[in-house]
């Protein structure tokens, strides 16, 4: 049966990916994504403490966060209990499904080709991240792959715009990340506040 979140991610269509060099831009843009509607944000690793982050923005019940390249079960583990309530591997890693199942929370494994696929679904993965989306082929490399697999929730990452969301899902995508014109960490240090939230009300018209 698929995981109860699974709806949420599928409804929200785009997932931002969080990537920042500093923790204050990546507090700033959750914010103004989130003030422009956006309610569901992926925190990767890379951000300098970024459990604390994901704790900070998990005691709002308004959001649903997760963390995103996760390298391990004991980081996992610190993630889940910070209140991460899915988390992404670019990789297959089998033992990131057990703190995953403890917690409840949805578990995200990185493949490439229809062999890694068959690898993350055996691994655990309630979703299966494409990555890099746009290097392997963009909207044409997920339709390949959805057309043998049909049940696989993907989520295809690395390359994927506003201008190329619509594609995607009707390719055969259940949601996306982004990151790139979402979290452009040179228009949040320079304040371009209108610029990222005219990027969120993009992606959210898409239809």
């Amino acid at each position: 049966m698929p995981h109860p979140l699974l709806q949420a991610l599928r409804t929200a269509r785009v997932v931002p990916v969080v990537r920042t060099r500093e923790t204050r831009h990546a507090a700033s843009a959750v914010q103004w994504l989130r003030d422009a509607g956006l309610r569901i944000f992926e925190i990767t690793m890379t951000i300098p403490d970024a459990p604390s982050l994901i704790r900070e923005l998990a005691a709002d019940p308004a959001i649903l966060v997760g963390a995103g390249t996760v390298p391990d079960r004991a980081t996992a583990e610190t993630l889940l209990a910070a209140g991460a309530r899915f988390i992404v591997a670019p990789w297959v890693d089998a033992s990131l499904a057990a703190p995953c199942r403890s917690a409840d929370a949805v578990l995200m494994l990185g493949t490439l080709t229809p062999t890694e696929v068959r690898a993350a679904l055996a691994a655990g993965a309630d979703a299966v991240k494409v990555f890099p989306a746009a290097s392997a082929g963009g909207p044409a490399h997920i339709r390949a792959l959805h057309s043998v697999l049909p049940d696989v929730a993907f989520c295809p990452t690395g390359g994927v715009e506003p201008g190329n969301v619509a594609a995607y899902l009707a390719a055969g995508a259940a949601f996306v990340g982004m990151g790139g014109a979402l979290v452009d960490e040179k228009r949040i240090a320079a304040g371009d506040r209108a610029a990222i939230e005219a990027a969120a009300h993009q992606v959210m018209a898409v239809p």
